[in-house]
């Protein structure tokens, strides 16, 4: 089991690619260069923070714990909104009304084309300013240098990784999904006395999905395999580490942990995509078509 406690760690500048002031605090992080890699983060825009309308090549759950991120078209989340952004569907542009965090989980989806971890780009990024600048979350390739002159800023940064061009999959859904976890009941989780769980969503054919889980004082409950968690409240014990208002751990194959409520705790639980099967292409040795 990973586990930290998001108030031990420091606020790191991120998301140069993109437009305004961006800070996050890394969390949790699975295998680099895998399929199944991810990546958990809290990120915190200012106002002046602004990402140009695009799309990824990989899944998202977005937890939205202060302010209001909008998302134009695609509507707004407030603190307590929960947004599932599946790969290959366009979402944007993105502001921030003033100061807004907002909980992040990023990882491979069903088209098994994985996911870049921050330090990935944050490399990629630095590599690329030798040939052009980034604006507003596009890459503006120089004049003198060979490839596409304008790109989105993390797609330049992807190819550029992976030597070749980047193919978005066509999109299982549409748009964005948010939605509003208040508007949810909670249902009594068999067999754990004092345990609620609301099931927000499962999505995609691999079926990665979100719950909020409640426990009263004293209750306990087992954490799953393949599942992101993050406390929203409260305190206690999981394993045997203490947990508390934004601790976060993963669990992953084959690992169960025992929660124990010392105080009435709320928790997100995100569930990680069955990538079974799939694979990703090694980076090319060619240069990428840019």
């Amino acid at each position: 089991m990973q586990l930290v406690h998001a108030d031990e760690v420091e606020w790191q500048r991120g998301l140069q690619h993109r437009g305004g002031t961006f800070h996050y605090r890394h969390l949790l992080e699975g295998n680099p260069g895998t399929v199944g890699n991810f990546h958990l983060g809290i990120g915190q825009q200012d106002g002046d923070f602004t990402s140009p309308r695009h799309r990824h090549n990989f899944d998202q759950f977005r937890f939205q714990l202060e302010g209001t991120s909008n998302f134009e078209r695609n509507g707004k989340m407030t603190a307590g909104t929960l947004g599932y952004f599946p790969e290959g569907a366009a979402y944007g542009p993105q502001s921030s009304e003033g100061r807004s965090v907002t909980v992040v989980l990023q990882f491979g989806g069903a088209s098994g084309g994985g996911y870049l971890s921050p330090g990935e780009v944050a490399a990629g990024t630095e590599a690329l300013k030798k040939f052009g600048t980034f604006e507003g979350g596009i890459f503006r390739r120089n004049d003198d240098s060979e490839g596409r002159r304008n790109s989105d800023a993390y797609q330049a940064i992807w190819e550029h990784v992976h030597r070749r061009r980047m193919d978005y999959p066509k999109p299982r859904y549409r748009d964005p999904i948010m939605l509003d976890p208040q508007n949810y009941a909670w249902r009594p989780v068999a067999g754990a006395q004092g345990v609620g769980r609301k099931a927000l969503g499962t999505f995609t054919e691999r079926r990665c999905g979100a719950a909020l889980v409640k426990l009263v004082r004293g209750a306990s409950y087992e954490a799953q395999q393949y599942s992101v968690y993050l406390v929203l409240s409260g305190a206690g014990i999981v394993g045997e580490e203490p947990y508390r208002r934004l601790t976060a751990f993963y669990l992953g194959d084959g690992e169960t942990a025992k929660i124990v409520a010392r105080d009435e705790t709320e928790i997100l639980h995100l569930v990680l995509p069955d990538l079974a099967g799939l694979t990703m292409d090694k980076p090319q040795r060619a240069e990428a078509a840019e």
